[in-house]
């Protein structure tokens, strides 16, 4: 199964990436997804279930220890794995 993932993180600051935003950025860029595209208000990350809910994890956990509120995702199925 493919999985694509959207999310934002709050607090914002459209002076300054927050510390949390920068966080939640480092992890969706590190993990395994296929497609990645990170915005100023938006993020979306795509893959394999594993790949994508592995990435949601980390991004939960490590952007509320840097200081996120309020983690707003969806998570869509877009398809069947290539296997």
């Amino acid at each position: 199964m493919r999985l694509r993932v959207e999310f934002t993180t709050e607090p914002f600051d459209l002076d300054e990436a927050p510390a949390h935003a920068v966080v939640a950025r480092q992890v969706i860029e590190a993990a395994e997804l296929d497609v990645v595209d990170v915005g100023p208000f938006g993020n979306t990350g795509e893959g394999g279930a594993d790949a994508v809910l592995t990435a949601v994890d980390a991004l939960l956990r490590r952007s509320l220890s840097a200081g996120a509120t309020r983690i707003s995702l969806q998570v869509n199925v877009v398809g069947e794995d290539d296997r």
